[in-house]
């Protein structure tokens, strides 16, 4: 077998393949959440029908797993448009971003993920781009080197980012519509998880989906990877093979979790462990983020975009200039005496 063949995926990986998809909401009725939001999209997408036009240029801002990449797909197939995916750290070089821009069709939608982390000279040749739907190509070097224009096709582009402070201003200004996605709250996301258990065909006590739903920090994606991991415990712990299973009770969520280490708060491994390096070695700070991300031995940037705004947000952690500091709400959850101090009395 030459190293060009393709291999044609397995019928289970098609059919978990094809589960991947019907998880994503294909319209925004059908889409959970970011209410504002979504009458906003709605708003600009008819606007455009109406007037027969590409729409206008759109930015998702937000933290991760809040249904970015799909409402750029909604986009697409609300305006009846094709959909083109790329990144940002696939866009290195003014030339990837032009054979990208070149080869787009007339009205198609654009989208890239982690817009932010595309090269400068990549972000340059967009402004131009989205504006007057052209860009210059440089054609040799030094004194002798040449512009030649090169028209596009219109299009829209919709970028994803989480952390919309690192665009440049004039890349920000050119959008139409910039969206803030915000955590779901946990009738929200009760919902998201009724949806994905119909497509699991899995029957789940409201009890249990709220429990779920309540450790999910506000993110869909996390709560779909949750249920499945409950519809994975269920399945190998529930005798009989065949016949229909009775619904997951709170019994079950609260196995399946605890095997997989998400504590009632949605606290996972690497959270618990910053916190408790800040309460157990540092007497709950403050103390210097890299200092913080060696003794749990990660990446400080994993630490600061990953695991401190969950903490933040539940009020465990806060941020000061001298470095990050539990609050007494984690001396209380993960009920760890302060030195000279007990666990009891207001000056907790």
């Amino acid at each position: 077998m030459s190293d060009h063949d393709i291999v044609s995926p397995a019928p289970e990986s098609e059919a978990e393949l094809a589960f991947e998809g019907a998880l994503r909401p294909r319209s925004l009725a059908e889409f959970v959440g970011q209410t504002r939001v979504r009458g906003q999209l709605q708003l600009l997408l008819q606007a455009a029908s109406l007037q027969n036009r590409t729409p206008d240029h759109i930015l998702l801002a937000g933290p991760p797993g809040l249904g970015k990449t799909t409402l750029a797909m909604i986009v697409a197939h609300e305006s009846g448009r094709s959909l083109r995916m790329s990144s940002g750290p696939a866009i290195q070089h003014a030339g990837d971003l032009a054979a990208l821009l070149s080869s787009l069709v007339p009205g198609e939608v654009l989208f890239i993920d982690e817009i932010h982390r595309m090269a400068r000279s990549a972000e340059e040749m967009l402004y131009l781009a989205m504006e007057d739907f052209r860009i210059d190509i440089m054609v040799g070097k030094g004194a002798g080197a040449t512009s030649i224009p090169l028209d596009l096709a219109p299009f829209t582009l919709v970028g994803a980012t989480t952390r919309a402070g690192l665009l440049p201003n004039p890349l920000r200004d050119r959008f139409g519509f910039t969206a803030h996605l915000e955590f779901y709250d946990d009738a929200e996301l009760e919902r998201v998880l009724e949806r994905a258990a119909r497509l699991l065909e899995l029957d789940v006590d409201r009890g249990a989906l709220a429990e779920i739903a309540g450790r999910c920090r506000g993110t869909p994606r996390i709560a779909n990877r949750l249920l499945r991991r409950v519809r994975d415990y269920a399945l190998v712990h529930t005798s009989g093979s065949g016949d229909r299973r009775g619904a997951v009770g709170l019994d079950a969520v609260h196995a399946a979790l605890e095997l997989y280490d998400v504590d009632e708060l949605g606290l996972d491994r690497l959270d618990r462990a910053v916190m408790k390096i800040l309460l157990e070695r540092f007497d709950g700070g403050p103390v210097g983020l890299n200092t913080l991300a060696v003794s749990v031995g990660e990446e400080a940037e994993t630490i600061e975009s990953v695991v401190e705004p969950f903490l933040v947000r539940i009020g465990l952690l806060t941020r000061t200039p001298r470095g990050r500091v539990a609050t007494p709400a984690a001396w209380r959850h993960f009920g760890v005496q302060r030195a000279g101090q007990t666990l009891f009395g207001d000056d907790l």
